[in-house]
């Protein structure tokens, strides 16, 4: 295991001294026969597996999972692991001294605990992973200041947790795996609208939830994959544009069809 081999040496690279701890009196020998195999300690601590001055942050974390009771008095700890981990386990009043720690690691950790209250002001924190666990907690109107968010990622969390009503204004997301995410959700009425979208992706999006009563607006769509999905799902009677179509495949769907054949459902899913 990992915890047996790694040395154990402090965030600043010098050699741990449990003598010189505060917390030796909870130490435990790792040679004790009664210790839990892969199990915990309860208000204990253990070299090589769970240390609050460990460099590693499994290790310290799992001290933290011991011993909750000390996680408040790391809180100001210089080491940005320890007060992330100590943020982890302290009581959520006690934490809201770090909402501008130095360490985006350390707001994270914060993102995903404070309430609503708090956490709206680390909607707009320089990091983005702060604003993606932001995002992950924030319901409604909370997320619409995120849905112009500079960083993509941020932007495909809140396009999948705004309500379907906001969702139009994103239809025009300068990324284009946003807005297939953006097709996906979008209601029947504004989905027409992504037909003409730049992006083929999108298109198939479309192409695979419109009704095929509405699918016409496709038959000439620059993409044969596009088309391969209309000429599987539009009514036949409208097939005419494809029956002659550039693409083998596409011609094929469509003479099958028209032939009153069955065909199979090989398209990717939404």
């Amino acid at each position: 295991m990992i915890d047996d081999i790694l040395e154990t040496l402090d965030w600043l690279g010098q050699p741990i001294d449990c003598g010189a701890c505060g917390h030796r009196d909870r130490r435990r020998d790792p040679d004790d026969a009664d210790l839990p195999a892969g199990g915990t300690l309860p208000g204990h601590c253990l070299p090589r597996r769970a240390c609050v001055h460990d460099r590693y942050a499994k290790r310290i974390q799992r001290f933290f999972e011991w011993n909750p009771d000390l996680a408040a008095g790391h809180l100001a700890h210089p080491y940005f692991e320890v007060r992330a981990n100590a943020a982890r386990f302290a009581p959520i009043f006690q934490i809201t001294r770090l909402m501008a720690d130095p360490d985006e690691t350390v707001r994270s950790v914060l993102a995903r605990r404070l309430p609503r209250r708090l956490l709206l002001k680390l909607r707009d924190d320089p990091d983005r992973e702060v604003r993606i666990a932001a995002a992950s907690r924030l319901e409604d109107a909370d997320l619409a200041p995120l849905i112009r968010d500079p960083d993509c990622s941020v932007r495909m969390r809140v396009v999948r947790r705004i309500p379907e009503g906001m969702l139009p204004a994103m239809m025009h997301d300068e990324d284009d795996e946003v807005r297939v995410e953006v097709a996906r959700r979008l209601a029947m009425d504004w989905l027409p609208s992504l037909a003409w979208d730049d992006s083929p992706r999108v298109r198939l999006v479309v192409a695979q939830r419109l009704p095929p009563s509405k699918l016409h607006v496709l038959l000439q769509d620059p993409d044969w994959m596009v088309r391969l999905c209309v000429a599987g799902r539009i009514d036949p009677g409208q097939l005419g544009p494809l029956l002659d179509d550039a693409e083998e495949e596409v011609r094929a769907i469509a003479r099958q069809r028209t032939a009153g054949l069955a065909i199979a459902n090989d398209l990717p899913p939404l």
